[in-house]
């Protein structure tokens, strides 16, 4: 099983920048897409962003489309979410999760990911 951990969230004017890092454990982490999704209080958890095993391909929800990029370091296995422009509707708990299945493309559908890290809240104020 998989172990995911979550880092880099805090709170941040809206207009900053901040970079999320998820590492990854227990499994090997290359032969997996990977999602970022997001929780805001009282809200459904919604995709993010989304990365192919190898990088090459991503996705990303439109909200944040020209202001946050998902990469990943397979040699580290770890996944990042730079998050930059942020506004204050970005506030929420952020998780990162691994796509079920070695090879599969990236999903943007929640029910296509397996194992979940325990979040990192971001927060933006006005």
């Amino acid at each position: 099983q998989v172990q995911l951990v979550e880092s880099g969230g805090g709170l941040v004017q809206a207009g900053g920048s901040l970079r999320l890092s998820c590492a990854a454990s227990g499994r090997t982490f290359s032969k997996y897409a990977m999602g970022w999704f997001r929780q805001a209080p009282g809200k459904e958890r919604a995709f993010v962003a989304a990365i192919s095993w190898s990088g090459g391909m991503t996705y990303y929800a439109d909200s944040v489309k020209g202001r946050f990029t998902i990469s990943r370091d397979n040699a580290k296995n770890t996944v990042y979410l730079q998050m930059n422009s942020l506004k204050p509707e970005d506030t929420a708990v952020y998780y990162c999760a691994v796509r079920r299945g070695g090879y599969n493309p990236p999903s943007t559908d929640r029910a296509d990911f397996g194992s979940w890290g325990q979040g990192t809240q971001v927060t933006v104020s006005s």
